[in-house]
């Protein structure tokens, strides 16, 4: 294909490099740059842009490469005579997308050219050159990908970092290994604390801005905080990738406590049961709102009552109100709780549990020795060791809740504001119910 010389040619420079190659070979955006821009300027040729698609491989489709999309879109406006790459490589190694592209620049009469290669596209022998070259490209596409994935496969059993990108905040890499960030880990630490406290990822935003003011990360980074399991030590597979912040059982609550997350109303209330009481029909979880009533001396009082977040499809029309929940739950709970979870026994008898724990343990050691004798099958192994450990994880999660509430549980409630409040009731409970019938509150299940 030819362009015309009568005229200076319009050049646009396109650099590509995958984050494979950047670690294997340490190809660079500026270096592909600098050799073309140089290469424009010596050809005297008048460079219209540059568009740079970085972390991309070229085997990828051709409609992630964002700047490969800019680049056709101008050439489809005519305003491009030619572009310019390093080598083919960088241009395609993707056989299919390089003939869609070849026909969009054979239709706006714009041509291609790699510097430091000799490519000709303008003839039958030279697009099968090219086919072949790609085919060549392809191939080795695959083996560096599978050198470059064994390399992170080794490190990551080191426990190695691949990249310092991939550390969230709160982290710094030091020696290849990810460790708590001095500057930042007290930060970290009290978000984790303040979230514990309040149930609520907006009030730790807002207790990080008041105490750290401008050094305060932003909402988006301080949301991420209870997203990513590294907090906890673990990416992926590997369960001790970083000193942690929190343990695992404490990010497997967070992620139980925003599955039953609503917002709270336009007047920034705090809502005792926000999240908490199940819509009986749609099973969504209930919002809070204020009602207001005219009294008959002429006054308005304002009263909290819930009602079905999926109101607009759900015919569910029961709004109970928070005073009635709350009188039903403090009823209810200490009650519920002892005779769940055996608090006077357990009180009068705890060598007797510690007893029961050390023989469970026994066993679970007895099963083990016969199992690795070859005495016992794998499947009545894995049978008795399920009933000893199920049975050692119910005790524990049932006396758990009995150690958090002390004698004088009630007078210590009544003093707590609503924000603390709602903390206390999502700490412990997973969801209350309402009657589809009676519209009044029926039960509730502890986490």
């Amino acid at each position: 294909m030819e362009v015309t010389m009568n005229k200076k040619v319009r050049a646009a420079i396109y650099i590509r490099v995958s984050t494979e190659e950047q670690h294997l070979n340490g190809l660079s955006l500026p270096a592909q740059k600098q050799a073309l821009t140089e290469y424009a300027l010596k050809n005297e040729y008048e460079i219209t842009g540059y568009y740079a698609d970085e972390g991309i491989s070229a085997r990828k489709s051709m409609r992630i490469r964002k700047e490969l999309q800019r680049l056709l879109k101008d050439v489809q406006q005519d305003r491009i005579d030619m572009i310019l790459v390093t080598k083919l490589d960088r241009w395609f190694r993707n056989i299919k997308d390089y003939q869609i592209t070849q026909e969009i620049l054979e239709a706006h009469h714009c041509c291609w050219k790699t510097i430091f290669e000799s490519y000709d596209s303008s003839t039958a022998n030279g697009q099968m050159v090219i086919n072949i070259m790609l085919s060549v490209n392809q191939a080795e596409s695959d083996r560096t990908s599978e050198r470059i994935k064994a390399v992170f496969d080794y490190k990551r059993a080191n426990g190695e970092l691949i990249s310092s990108r991939m550390l969230p905040y709160g982290y710094i890499a030091a020696k290849g290994h990810p460790q708590k960030d001095p500057e930042t880990k007290d930060l970290v630490q009290d978000a984790f604390e303040q979230y514990f406290t309040s149930c609520s990822i907006r009030s730790v935003s807002r207790f990080l801005h008041d105490k750290y003011g401008n050094h305060a990360p932003s909402d988006s980074i301080i949301e991420r905080f209870f997203k990513n399991e590294k907090y906890a030590g673990r990416c992926g597979a590997n369960h001790s990738f970083c000193e942690p912040y929190i343990t695992y059982d404490q990010f497997l609550l967070i992620q139980k406590l925003k599955e039953h997350h609503t917002h709270t109303g336009s007047h920034n209330d705090t809502y005792i049961f926000s999240s908490l009481i199940q819509c009986p029909v749609c099973r969504k979880h209930c919002t809070g709102f204020r009602r207001k009533y005219q009294r008959k001396d002429g006054g308005c009082s304002i009263y909290i009552r819930y009602r079905c977040s999926g109101k607009y499809n759900c015919h569910f029309g029961a709004t109970p109100s928070e005073k009635q929940v709350e009188a039903y739950m403090i009823s209810c709970i200490f009650p519920s709780i002892a005779d769940s979870f055996h608090l006077t026994t357990r009180k009068k008898d705890a060598k007797s549990l510690a007893r029961t724990k050390k023989s469970a343990e026994s066993e679970m050691k007895r099963l083990n020795t016969l199992f690795l004798k070859g005495r016992l099958k794998e499947e009545e192994y894995e049978w008795q060791y399920q009933i000893l450990e199920k049975s050692l994880s119910d005790d524990h999660a049932l006396h758990s809740h009995a150690d958090n509430c002390p004698d004088n549980w009630k007078s210590l409630y009544n003093s707590l504001d609503k924000a603390h409040k709602n903390a206390f009731w999502k700490s412990c409970i997973e969801s209350i119910y309402i009657n589809a019938e009676t519209h009044q509150i029926s039960g509730f299940c502890f986490l």
